[in-house]
């Protein structure tokens, strides 16, 4: 509303845009609906995009769908990918969801991709944590002192 203050006072695209820190283009948009429609053209129409296919009760089930797990609608591990939640929502909902859009969905709901780890579930870490004391210095062997050296292969390093 400042901008249309300003074209009243006969400011051009130029000096609005330097002034609000927007494109001249930004500024001639501006200036072009004021014009056309007057100071109620300016009036925010709020956030762009769709609005979402799923209400917030189906919203709430969604989370206890995602929280039960994939194997509880047929894939034998259990990774949830954005493709595997599309189609859990088109076969609970009847809703079609692209990959994308449930990506949004998802961080609109406040969850985030996982990374799974890779461990064996035979993993014995007592094991491990063994065989990194005894058998890993062995294996790794001795180290030289921690003077300076030389890493050329004519002169040795000095003690």
């Amino acid at each position: 509303m400042r901008a249309a203050d300003r074209f009243a006072e006969g400011a051009t695209d130029a000096q609005v845009a330097r002034e609000f820190r927007v494109s001249r283009m930004s500024a001639n948009r501006w200036r072009r609906a004021l014009e056309n429609g007057g100071r109620q053209a300016l009036v925010s129409k709020g956030a762009g995009g769709t609005v979402c296919k799923l209400d917030e009760g189906q919203l709430a089930q969604l989370e206890q769908v995602l929280v039960g797990g994939p194997m509880a609608y047929g894939w034998p591990d259990q990774c949830w990918t954005l493709a595997r939640i599309a189609e859990v929502i088109e076969r609970v909902f009847r809703v079609r969801y692209t990959v994308g859009g449930v990506c949004y969905l998802l961080h609109r709901l406040g969850w985030s991709w996982q990374a799974p780890t890779r461990r064996a579930a035979e993993r014995d870490e007592q094991a491990i944590a063994a065989w990194k004391d005894e058998q890993w210095p062995i294996i790794k062997g001795w180290r030289r002192s921690k003077g300076r050296g030389c890493a050329s292969k004519t002169r040795p390093a000095k003690p």
